[in-house]
C-alpha cells in the first residue's frame, strides 16, 4: 500500500464515490489488497461505513484483486435493474437484482480468495484469537457459527474472519482479514439487541438467503489484522433452541476428514494440504459446542481462553 496510514473513514463519502467510480481506489484487508471499481451509490455507502477503519490507497502499482461491480453492460440491463461481479475480468456469477449489490461485493471477494489465493489452506470456518490463541469455529449453514462469532468479535476476541480460516502451511498460523460479517434472518436482530453500538451496512432482502446484512468488525480487529496468531482449539458450535451449553471433546480423526472435506484448496495444495491440515489438527484441543444462549456461550469461550480444557479422547 502507498499510503498504509490512511483509513477509508478519513475520506468523505463523495470522495470515495469518485474514486471508486474511477477505479483508483484500492482496500486493504489482512495481507490482500483489492482494486474496486463501483459507480453505485449504495455500494459506495456500504464500504464507508464497512470499512472506516481499514487502510486504503489510490492507484497502487499492485492489486491482488481487480474488482468490478456494477450495472451489466449487455441486454439484460434494460430488462432488470440488475448488478453483475466482476474479478480479473472474468465473471463467476450470473448477475443479482440491484439491491443486492452491496453484499455481492462481500460475496464476491468471498469467493475471490477463495478461488485464487492458494498461499494458505482456506477452510470454510470463522476463526479469532484471544490471548494469543487462535479459535477456529467451522460450521454449516444454520449452526450459529456467525452468530456466535460477532458476540466473540464484539466481547473481546479479536476477529481474524467470519467465512475463511486462513492457515500458513510453514508455520501453521491462522492469518486475517478483519472482514466484516455476514449475519442473516433473525441472527440479525439478536446481535443488534446483544450490542446496540455496533455498526452495520445496509440490509438486503429476498436474497437466496433471506434478509442478510454486514457488521462492521471492531477497530482493534483492524488495527491489528496483519498480525496471525497460533490456533489452539477447534470448535464445532451447533445452537440448539434451550439447549444448556455443552463443551465436548470431539476426536481428531473426524474434525481432520471435516477439513479435507470443507477446505476450499485442500486438494489442490496436493500433499502440502494433507501435512497442513495434520499439522493443524494435532496442535489444537477439538469440541463440538452446543448452546441456545450468547451469555453462556461467552463464558465458556473465556474459560477456554483463561486455560481451560476438557479431558477426553483425543482419537
Amino acid at each position: 500500500m502507498n499510503h498504509p496510514a490512511r483509513r477509508v473513514g478519513d475520506l468523505s463519502l463523495s470522495g470515495l464515490a469518485e474514486l471508486l467510480d474511477n477505479g483508483r481506489f484500492a482496500l486493504q484487508t489482512g495481507s490482500l489488497v483489492s482494486r474496486i471499481q463501483a459507480a453505485l451509490p449504495d455500494v459506495a455507502r456500504s464500504i464507508h461505513v464497512l470499512y472506516a477503519h481499514h487502510p486504503y490507497s489510490v492507484e497502487p502499482d499492485f492489486a491482488d484483486f481487480h474488482v468490478q461491480i456494477g450495472r451489466p453492460r449487455n441486454f439484460r440491463r434494460w430488462f432488470r435493474r440488475q448488478a453483475e461481479f466482476v474479478v480479473d475480468g472474468e465473471r463467476p456469477f450470473e448477475p443479482l437484482p440491484r439491491d443486492q449489490a452491496p453484499a455481492f461485493l462481500e460475496w464476491g471477494l468471498n469467493w475471490s480468495i477463495a478461488a485464487s489465493c492458494q498461499q494458505w489452506l482456506t477452510i470454510h470456518a470463522a476463526s479469532l484469537e484471544r490471548n494469543g490463541g487462535a479459535v477456529i469455529l467451522p460450521a454449516p449453514p444454520g449452526s450459529g457459527k456467525s452468530t456466535l462469532c460477532a458476540a466473540l468479535a464484539l466481547r473481546g476476541w479479536r476477529l481474524l474472519t467470519d467465512e475463511m480460516s486462513l492457515i500458513d502451511p510453514k508455520t501453521v498460523q491462522a492469518h486475517a482479514l478483519a472482514r466484516p460479517i455476514n449475519l442473516k434472518n433473525a441472527s440479525i436482530d439478536l446481535i443488534r439487541g446483544f450490542a446496540p453500538e455496533s455498526v452495520w451496512g445496509p440490509e438486503t432482502y429476498d436474497t437466496a438467503k433471506g434478509r442478510v446484512t454486514h457488521l462492521r468488525p471492531p477497530a482493534d480487529s483492524v488495527q491489528r489484522m496483519l498480525e496471525p496468531a497460533q490456533p489452539r482449539w477447534i470448535v464445532f458450535p451447533r445452537y440448539v433452541a434451550e439447549a444448556e451449553p455443552l463443551l465436548a471433546p470431539r476426536g481428531k480423526a473426524m474434525t481432520f476428514i471435516h477439513f479435507a472435506e470443507n477446505a476450499f484448496n485442500y486438494c489442490t495444495l496436493g500433499s502440502a494440504g494433507f501435512d497442513i491440515t495434520g499439522r493443524l489438527v494435532s496442535q489444537c484441543d477439538c469440541y463440538d459446542f452446543t448452546y441456545s444462549r450468547l451469555e453462556d456461550a461467552l463464558e465458556v469461550f473465556d474459560w477456554l481462553a483463561g486455560g481451560g480444557r476438557v479431558a477426553g479422547d483425543e482419537s
